[in-house]
């Protein structure tokens, strides 16, 4: 369910240090923006920032770039967000994930985290799946040679849908977990959204995928 409109969020958000209000002309030199050549990892739908907040904190040594498409989710985001990230290895951005290749260039991305998406349930919106091969194909593009995806759900249909369509894309799956919180290996240094938080404590198994971009 997504949050409400919060009037005057947009301006509110503006008004944050961590906040790229015109992310296009840092395409192809997102170095510039962090000011040092550091990996770059993206978070897309980043909900309320717990996890690119607490990422950010624990690995300085990388530049974070979390997306959310609604401003009114990541306006409360920046409340939160303000509180934990230590310095300016953070940047945000309010964009549709569908126009990633206008803010980032070729092989510019390290890494990319997808946690708790929209499962859009209905067939007809499958497209509209954060793991759709259009999306993967997208991912591709701006990941670089061996750049990985994380996928994390509660959803199992979502983790099947997502499983196959990777597999149809040709990607290579490195790591595969259908219940991550019983899996020592695969939970060492794993950071819980909000949502991985309340569905885990309600007894749902959380699904995990991590894959190598497709070589091209």
């Amino acid at each position: 369910m997504r949050l409400r409109n919060i009037t005057g969020s947009k301006e509110l958000i503006a008004e944050c240090r961590y906040i790229v209000t015109e992310p296009e002309r840092y395409k192809g030199k997102w170095n510039s923006y962090f000011g040092n050549a550091n990996p770059i990892h993206i978070e897309i739908g980043m909900g309320k920032g717990k996890f690119v907040a607490e990422m950010s904190k624990l690995y300085p040594e990388i530049n974070y770039i979390g997306i959310e498409m609604y401003s009114s989710v990541l306006y409360r985001a920046v409340k939160k967000i303000e509180r934990i990230a230590p310095d300016m290895n953070l940047g945000l951005i309010c964009m549709d994930a569908r126009d990633l290749n206008t803010v980032f260039a070729e092989k510019e991305i390290e890494r990319i985290y997808l946690n708790f998406s929209d499962p859009w349930p209905k067939d007809r919106h499958a497209k509209r799946r954060i793991t759709h091969r259009d999306f993967l194909a997208a991912y591709s593009n701006i990941l670089v040679e061996g750049g990985l995806i994380e996928f994390k759900t509660d959803n199992k249909d979502l983790f099947h849908f997502s499983i196959a369509e990777q597999e149809a894309a040709g990607w290579k799956a490195i790591k595969v977990s259908h219940d991550l919180h019983n899996e020592i290996e695969m939970m060492q240094g794993n950071i819980m959204t909000e949502y991985e938080e309340k569905f885990s404590a309600q007894g749902n198994p959380i699904f995990k995928y991590l894959i190598s971009r497709k070589e091209r």
